[in-house]
């Protein structure tokens, strides 16, 4: 059992090629996710659409990502996870991520009326972020499988650096491909709907490596005797009460509200970055998108130095520290800085990017510290579906700051109040995250037996 145990996860082109199998389709969720972020600015005036949004109704087909997820989704499928094992329930949801993502497309294509086409793609938005985030989970719990004890914090921030490179992609290939155009011509839908077309194309690419995964991970159970399901003897069983004693983990509940109040300041912020930085720094949209392209750039070159560093170093209470206070610096700076000045965009959003490195490279490796393997599919569903209320519902609230401010299309001084109160919203978000990573620190000063700030070769 040792030798083929060396011969799969203890090797180190086994376990690399199965991170490189896990981490297209999450590549690919990402993409799809932001295929928008870049083009906010055209709902701002829905008569330029030919599929008639606005930015209200932009904001809710992106609240709809996070829909399923918050109305027991991912609690329901985490728990499965543990029950039935990833490679079964991952793959089914890997599959209703692509369904979700060819409905979607589907929307934004036929030529429906506008309430028609939004509600057909809301319902397709919630079953690819169902989907999505289950897939997430199924990734993460196979790489703290993989690289239990050896290089996981590692392993996780490249895994998030080339899931959020999909980002990054989006961004830049959007406005590319919808090509600008002047004021008063209509934007056809054979032109807003191909970014959904690339990012089906590359789900589907995502579907096959994922397959190449299962296959994989099914032949190192079935040489070493182990399963992907995490029950084993009658003591160890999933129980639903194991949701109880989750959620009970004062440490756990630090981390998952952590989680969605950092991410809604970054995540969300991408949303409807382009129609913040705009008005607020005077730049055009070719800048404005090559600004938020460089927060996911940013944690493409840092979230696995940072990973390695936890890895090597630990402190990670510290990391998310400082992580929280680069992400509420950026927003105070882009709130506060003088109207009309890049130089305080660029700053902004390097300290976002970076602070987006800093957080999830310590954050995520965390969560098997604190909670015992068989309830980590639980745990991780757990903060996903946390996340996922502020993922709902600061869309919508800033969506309806934009549509409720903005009267008059191309009033630049409606256009700036309409940011600076989008602002606020992640400004607060922002102080509470610091908040609760300083109630983490200590935490961990006081239960080092926790072992949270540990270096992995000190975790068995």
């Amino acid at each position: 059992m040792t030798r083929l145990r060396q011969s799969l996860r203890d090797n180190r082109w086994a376990c690399w090629l199965v991170l490189a199998c896990l981490v297209v389709p999450m590549f690919a969720s990402y993409f799809f996710d932001d295929m928008f972020s870049s083009l906010s600015e055209l709902f701002k005036n829905p008569g330029q659409l030919e599929l008639g949004w606005d930015m209200a109704d932009y904001g809710f087909y992106s609240s709809g990502y996070s829909f399923l997820c918050i109305w027991g989704g991912l609690i329901i499928c985490g728990a499965l996870l543990d029950k039935f094992g990833v490679r079964l329930v991952g793959s089914i949801f890997v599959g209703m991520m692509a369904g979700g993502a060819a409905l979607v497309t589907f929307a934004i294509s036929a030529g429906f009326e506008p309430e028609t086409s939004l509600t057909i793609a809301y319902i397709g938005c919630m079953l690819f972020g169902l989907g999505s985030e289950i897939a997430g989970v199924s990734v993460t719990r196979s790489i703290a499988k993989w690289f239990k004890g050896r290089n996981m914090a590692l392993a996780m921030g490249l895994q998030l650096a080339i899931a959020r490179f999909g980002t990054a992609t989006a961004i830049l290939v959007a406005p590319m491909i919808v090509a600008q155009k002047p004021a008063g011509e209509v934007y056809t839908l054979s032109e807003t709907n191909k970014p959904a077309l690339i990012g089906l194309a590359v789900i589907a690419i995502g579907v096959i490596l994922w397959a190449i995964f299962v296959a994989m991970d099914a032949r190192f159970d079935r040489e070493t005797g182990e399963t992907d399901k995490v029950e084993t003897a009658e003591e160890d069983k999933f129980r639903f009460s194991d949701i109880w004693k989750v959620l009970s983990n004062p440490r756990f509940l630090m981390i998952a509200l952590l989680c969605v109040t950092f991410y809604c300041c970054v995540i969300r912020f991408k949303k409807f970055g382009v129609s913040i930085l705009l008005p607020l720094f005077g730049v055009d949209l070719d800048i404005a998108t090559v600004l938020l392209a460089m927060i996911p750039f940013f944690t493409i070159l840092f979230t696995p130095l940072f990973g390695a560093l936890v890895d090597k170093v630990g402190k990670a209470t510290t990391w998310m520290i400082v992580g929280s206070a680069l992400v509420l610096a950026s927003h105070l700076i882009i709130t506060f800085a003088p109207q009309g000045v890049p130089f305080y965009a660029y700053i902004a959003i390097a300290l976002l990017g970076i602070g987006y490195s800093l957080v999830p490279s310590a954050m995520w490796p965390s969560v098997p510290k604190i909670i015992p393997e068989k309830n980590l599919g639980t745990a991780y569903s757990l903060i996903y579906w946390v996340q996922n209320l502020g993922m709902w519902a600061v869309p919508i609230y800033v969506g309806r700051i934009f549509t409720r401010e903005i009267t008059e299309a191309g009033n630049h001084a409606q256009e700036v109040t309409a940011a600076l109160h989008a602002e606020w919203v992640f400004i607060i978000l922002g102080i509470v995250a610091i908040a609760v990573a300083l109630l983490l620190f200590f935490s961990s000063r006081k239960h080092p037996e926790l072992r949270l700030d540990s270096p992995a070769k000190e975790i068995d």
